[in-house]
């Protein structure tokens, strides 16, 4: 399935495989194109190297040459032409973006230059910002819907909150939609391909009156899934979306322009395949209960599950967008309500034994405002200035379920493939027969958080003399979020520590009463009246040669958990930052333009959503075992409130600072465009999500680091021919990283970062003499060199075996995609196209298996997909 790069990339970069038409410079998504209004129906990407390309990457409307800011941007054509339906094949034509889908549709990641995060944890916003025209999507499950009617994608690179109001500290994504037309227009498209794939697509666009335009587009994606459920003869990694937006354009020709936006959009799918990586001890004991799995055969598309995986996301929302001209100033205004709904059940356990299923049920409801006012003076000096609000509220109602295997499993795991244990040690605790792991809830969840943000931002641009702008940007930012928790955990064994009742029961016997009456006033007084008998039960409960029972902790993965907020845990965080940017843009000559840039970012704190949220250790120390009678003096024991078994972790991740050097290069010239950004970033605080098995431990790395250029260029030897060629070069490292859950990491290189990303295009275009009828051909080619997936595991007895375990695990890429459009001109296309041509298959990612110490489980990437399109343009 893998080749080496010097094999793969020599047989490859020869042809330019994907497309990245104009990567240049391009339009913040804060901000619709100033002639969006009077854009073709068609939107055609230029393909001459000759062509002016206007955009608003600093939110005023400049050339891509004149634009100092480093830009990929992939046009509608191209995206149809390639088949790109969704942001995750975005990655494709855009080599410093990576996309990954994980655990559900809903579960995505967006990362630039190395940096980002999100996704699975409801508490974290990604560090990449995700607009669509001009409105934030703050979630990924709100960004993930198929692209529909789209102008042009535009992927900003490196730390962009100067102008962006959240969440920009790696980058922006930037979705332009095409606005409404005064002339009548549209297209209808139907897409057939393997595995039953339909698509079907829909626009409409035209005058209701001399000022006022509307514009319809709908879509359906539906396919079946690749991946067999043997035992259940279904099939998962389906398609199953649709949306429907309705645009309206005010535009009289005078000051005053409005567009509103309303669009709905559904996903309702089985997915997604984890597929077994590695055959831990668990394994054996999965068979003895009757469950089934095909080890360590990850590419086999083939899988045993107990029931299926359920994924339902709602996103609907509208905004309003009103631009008023007065004389050389510029009045903006964007509003925006939106509302996502997100639900998925999982079986989690990976097999067809009914171990235990997961649900998630969100709900995110948001709302934002953004005001800004800039200047085009024919002087020297021009200036934006802005203010952007942002409030949202998150609810996760979640929680695993036992299904009627649990208990079976986890006896033989107790007892080491021997039946019988549990039902010891319910006797011995005094526990009902059955009790433990018993079917039924394991752990119910109520998480909430409520976000409001504002910041205050601008820029000024001094002009001294010609060919030399001097530009100067801020953004001050107050954020901050008000969380609560509420778990409860009903597995009795992990509500037990196992040192305490040893404990307990020892001082029970020592003073002839019953345990039950043994409470911590009791353990106070027999401590201060036998300080020696007291020190010799508690060396005994601590001591596994004097204490069996510890060897059951590992059982006790979801303990009870302390709610928030508390006595000593407030449940809020409180953030504030002061963001900036410095540039000079130099025209060198009229078709060479150099800039520098110094710009920091910011991103707030994120919040710990999930089952694993601990106490910071500075609130909390637990005693031996997680003991709470041998815990020392901490604020959380002090005042009452610990709990059994109760560990230190984090209950959120404080802000990430984001810093960036920067010096690009661009050219214009007659049959090639090229742009070239070399950079060092750093990210003070990132904040790391990695998954422990259960949950998710949150944590900010110290400091980490990426050098590296980007490069892109567009080619065009003759008329009907033109190459494209991006190459991305990272150089990553943890800088500090002294408290991950894999240990210290500081000094080494983080994983699933490659060293170079490559991405290349060749278009030929036949014209059929004067006809206006066209035959094109299109071949992409996509590269990732290889690289480690994972830092490490967390099951595997140490931090170290966990890193080497996960050291034999890599990932290379390499893509190849291909398209035959003929177009007709009186407006009818048919194309053939296939995606992924050589069925090139590697695992996008690899984790813990849940609750199964020793086992690891993967994701695999998509097969080859193929099929035809036939559209009509109107």
């Amino acid at each position: 399935m893998r080749f080496s790069v010097s094999v793969r990339s020599a047989l490859f970069a020869g042809v330019a495989g994907v497309a990245l038409p104009f990567s240049a410079f391009a339009q913040n998504a804060g901000a619709a194109a100033p002639d969006a209004g009077q854009e073709s129906s068609e939107a055609p990407a230029p393909l001459s190297t000759g062509d002016t390309i206007v955009v608003t990457a600093t939110k005023r409307e400049m050339t891509l040459q004149e634009t100092p800011v480093s830009v990929s941007v992939t046009s509608g054509e191209t995206l149809e032409r390639a088949e790109i339906r969704d942001l995750i094949d975005l990655q494709t034509v855009a080599p410093s973006l990576r996309v990954s889908q994980l655990q559900s549709s809903a579960n995505t990641t967006f990362i630039i230059r190395g940096f980002g995060n999100g996704a699975n944890n409801a508490g974290i916003e990604p560090s990449v910002g995700v607009f669509i025209d001009g409105v934030f999507r703050s979630r990924s499950a709100g960004q993930i819907a198929d692209i529909a009617n789209v102008s042009r994608v535009e992927v900003l690179r490196g730390p962009q909150s100067t102008l962006f109001g959240k969440n920009a500290s790696a980058g922006v994504i930037s979705v332009v939609t095409r606005a409404p037309q005064f002339d009548f227009g549209g297209s209808v498209s139907a897409t057939y391909g393997n595995f039953d794939q339909i698509v079907l697509k829909g626009d409409i666009t035209g005058p209701i009156s001399e000022s006022i335009a509307f514009s319809l587009d709908a879509g359906m994606n539906k396919r079946d899934g690749y991946v067999d459920v043997v035992n259940l003869d279904e099939k998962i990694n389906e398609r199953d979306r649709y949306s429907v937006r309705g645009q309206l354009l005010f535009e009289n020709g005078g000051p005053l322009r409005i567009r509103a936006i309303g669009d709905y959009s559904k996903i309702d799918e089985l997915c997604c395949f984890a597929g077994n990586v590695v055959a831990g001890p668990t394994v054996p004991l999965l068979f003895a209960v009757g469950g089934a799995i095909d080890p360590e055969n990850l590419f086999s598309d083939q899988t045993y599950l107990n029931t299926l995986p359920v994924n339902e996301i709602e996103n609907y929302g509208a905004s309003l967008q009103a631009d008023l001209e007065l004389g050389a100033l510029t009045l903006t205004s964007i509003t925006a309500y939106r509302e996502l709904r997100s639900l998925s059940q999982q079986d989690v356990d990976f097999s067809s034994a009914d171990v235990v299923s997961e649900m998630r049920d969100q709900a995110y409801d948001t709302f934002t405002q953004e005001f800004r006012i800039a200047s085009d003076f024919d002087g020297p000096i021009n200036f934006l200035l802005g203010a952007f609000y942002f409030n949202e509220k998150v609810e996760q109602n979640s929680g695993l379920t036992n299904g009627p295997d649990a208990r079976p499993f986890f006896d033989l795991l107790a007892g080491s493939g021997t039946p019988g244990t549990l039902g010891f040690v319910e006797s011995q605790l005094g526990f009902a027969q059955g009790s433990i792991f018993a079917e039924g809830a394991a752990t119910r969840e109520y998480f909430t958080l409520d976000n409001e943000a504002y910041s205050i931002f601008g820029t000024v641009d001094f002009e001294p003399f010609d060919g030399l702008t001097l530009t100067a940007g801020f953004n001050y930012t107050k954020d901050k979020k008000d969380f609560s928790l509420e778990q409860t955990s009903l597995d009795p064994l992990a509500n037990v520590n196992l040192v305490d009742a040893v404990i307990v029961g020892q001082i029970a016997q020592a003073m002839g009463v019953p345990p039950s009456s043994v409470d911590g006033a009791a353990i106070a007084a027999f401590q201060q009246a036998n300080p020696a008998a007291f020190g010799a039960i508690a060396a005994a409960a601590t001591d596994p040669a004097t204490n069996p029972l510890l060897a059951l902790q590992p059982l006790q993965f979801l303990p009870p958990f302390l709610n928030v907020p508390n006595a000593v845990e407030p449940g809020r965080t409180r953030d504030d930052d002061f963001s900036y940017t410095l540039r000079a843009a130099f025209d060198v000559t009229d078709r060479l333009n150099a800039y520098v840039t110094y710009a920091t970012g910011f991103k707030a704190s994120s919040v710990n959503l999930s089952r694993d949220s601990r106490p910071l250790p500075a609130d909390y120390t637990p005693g031996p075992y997680g003991s709470t009678i041998l815990a020392p003096s901490s604020p959380i024991r002090d005042a009452g409130l610990g709990v059994p078994n109760l560990t230190t972790g984090t209950r959120f991740a404080g802000p990430e600072e984001a810093e960036v050097y920067e010096a690009g290069l661009k050219g214009d010239f007659p049959g090639l465009q090229f742009n070239l950004a070399v950079f060092d970033q750093t990210l003070k605080g990132f904040q790391s999500n990695v998954f422990t098995g259960t949950g998710f431990a949150l944590a900010n790395a110290g400091k980490q680091s990426t050098r590296g250029f980007e490069f892109d260029s567009v080619i065009q030897p003759a008329d009907p021919l033109v190459f494209t060629f991006a190459l991305t070069y990272l150089d990553p490292k943890y800088d500090s990283f002294p408290n991950s859950t894999l240990g210290d990491l500081s000094g080494t290189r983080p994983a699933g970062i490659p060293e170079f990303t490559l991405a290349t295009s060749a278009t030929y275009t036949h014209e059929f003499g004067m006809t206006g009828n066209a035959l094109i051909g299109r071949l992409d080619y996509y590269h990732e060199s290889n690289t480690q997936i994972t830092d490490g595991l967390t099951g595997f007895g140490s931090n170290e075996a966990g890193i080497a375990m996960a050291r034999l695990y890599r990932r290379e890429v390499n893509q190849v995609n291909a398209s035959l459009t003929l177009a007709l001109d009186m407006g009818l296309e048919v194309s053939a196209f296939v995606r992924n041509l050589t069925d090139d298959r590697y695992i996008t990612q690899i984790f813990d298996g849940v609750a199964q110490a020793g086992t690891v489980s993967g994701y695999p990437n998509q097969p080859r997909t193929y099929g035809g399109t036939v559209r009509f343009k109107f």
